[in-house]
């Protein structure tokens, strides 16, 4: 019975990920209905804290995005790729590795695919060098940045398991994860340097060349946002947003500066959750007051439909999974605590895995971390193996990828005869692989 469960849970999963994340959420609700209804299992919880926490990281980078704000970080990321193009394979994933830690969501990067690419030629570089480990490199950053919704979840798992959580904080998770992130889009970078081969002795792109019209399409005009001028409110969003996430680390790393509540008998500071929400909340008015944003307009960009896809999508994976987990939790338990105990490499392997079902870190992570703690994985496992929940990379059908695909206009970057041999496949095995074996190291050696 176990075992059909989770089938069905397995082909939710599958069907939900062909439309996408909102999809995902609405064919998890058809799962969650299967096992209360056929199989009787009593309903789990819904990660509402998580979701509360996400939405108002949400409507704060929204809002700094509605001020012009990410234009402005854009732009001076452009400038420094510009300044520096025949190391464009270098700077490119550290240049999209930071502006996902700034922001919170690798969704902000689009703009800087088509400019990458345009550099690269320009430079006579084969545009598959940067661009592919630039994309890979903007999600990996997910696990690194203090306002992303992957770090916000494991933040809040950790913190409600039993309150273990108090020596994981948040800023005792960046510490950990911010230098095997690095690490790890270092790794990836410096082999992408010489993968492929020139474009001078590259016949499928030469042979694209020979036609005057693919040669126009190749090197046409150039992508830029150069020449674009910004009103001074755009300026002032960015750095009242960059306020808001000191506030919430310098919080963070001194809990005596948050006022104590008392907490069955004793007193705990307040809630890094509780914290997080009240600072994007308040960083989100005061540019909203501020920099004069148009209130209507912050609902339609594309960093809040983004975000809003992944609360739902987060919303729907995790209740189902929490309803089957709980059911069986005394089963699992006595079947796997022993192996995942002892091996804590296959919780690593599981997160990589479902990260790949479900198209999303933090849904793989509200999926997996709480099994994970409940079998008896170390918190600190959670830590080391955090850069295993960036596994949807395996297949080219993250949009991001595909926006790559579609931004180099050479063709270097492509989905190979064999779809799993495609351009992004080695860059991400290597910088995830070489980020866990960083985070594992640290948490080893420091904690």
């Amino acid at each position: 019975m176990i075992t059909i469960e989770f089938i069905v849970i397995i082909l939710c999963l599958l069907v939900g990920t062909r439309f996408g994340g909102m999809g995902l959420g609405l064919i998890s609700g058809v799962g969650l209905f299967v096992l209360t209804f056929v199989f009787g299992l009593e309903p789990g919880k819904p990660p509402v804290d998580v979701m509360l926490t996400i939405l108002a990281v949400i409507g704060c980078a929204a809002t700094l995005q509605t001020a012009g704000g990410l234009n402005v970080m854009m732009q001076f990321a452009e400038k420094l790729l510009r300044r520096h193009p025949q190391h464009i394979t270098l700077l490119a994933p550290f240049t999209t590795w930071t502006l996902t830690f700034l922001c919170g969501t690798g969704h902000v990067v689009y703009t800087m695919f088509p400019i990458i690419a345009d550099i690269a030629l320009k430079k006579h570089i084969r545009p598959e060098r940067p661009i592919a480990v630039a994309s890979i490199a903007s999600q990996m950053a997910i696990t690194a940045s203090p306002v992303s919704v992957a770090v916000v979840s494991l933040v809040s798992i950790i913190g409600a398991h039993h309150g273990v959580g108090q020596a994981w904080g948040i800023l005792e998770i960046l510490a950990v994860s911010v230098p095997a992130s690095l690490f790890g889009v270092l790794i990836a970078a410096l082999w992408s340097l010489r993968r492929g081969k020139d474009l001078a002795d590259d016949p499928a792109f030469q042979a694209r060349l020979s036609d005057p019209k693919q040669r126009d399409y190749i090197y046409g005009a150039s992508e830029t946002l150069m020449d674009q001028r910004f009103p001074r409110e755009a300026y002032w969003s960015t750095w009242i947003f960059f306020t808001g996430i000191l506030v919430v680390v310098v919080l963070g790393a001194l809990p005596a500066l948050r006022p104590a509540f008392e907490v069955k008998g004793a007193l705990k500071p307040l809630s890094m959750n509780l914290v997080i929400q009240m600072m994007m909340l308040i960083a989100g008015a005061v540019m909203l007051i501020a920099c004069k944003v148009n209130a209507s307009a912050i609902s339609s960009g594309a960093v809040f439909k983004a975000g809003m896809v992944a609360i739902f999508s987060v919303f729907g994976v995790a209740w189902m999974s929490d309803t089957f987990f709980q059911a069986h939790l005394e089963g699992l338990k006595t079947a796997l605590q022993g192996v995942v105990q002892s091996h804590p490499w296959t919780y690593a392997l599981v997160l990589f895995l479902v990260s790949k079902l479900v198209n999303s870190q933090a849904a793989a992570l509200t999926a997996v971390a709480p099994m994970g703690l409940m079998l008896g994985v170390e918190p600190k496992m959670l830590v080391a193996f955090f850069p295993a929940s960036y596994g949807y990379f395996i297949l080219p059908t993250y949009p991001s990828d595909l926006a790559c695909i579609g931004f180099d206009r050479s063709g270097t970057t492509r989905i190979g005869k064999f779809i799993l041999n495609h351009s992004f496949i080695l860059p991400g095995l290597i910088g995830v692989s070489c980020a866990c074996a960083a985070s594992y190291t640290l948490v080893r050696l420091f904690f």
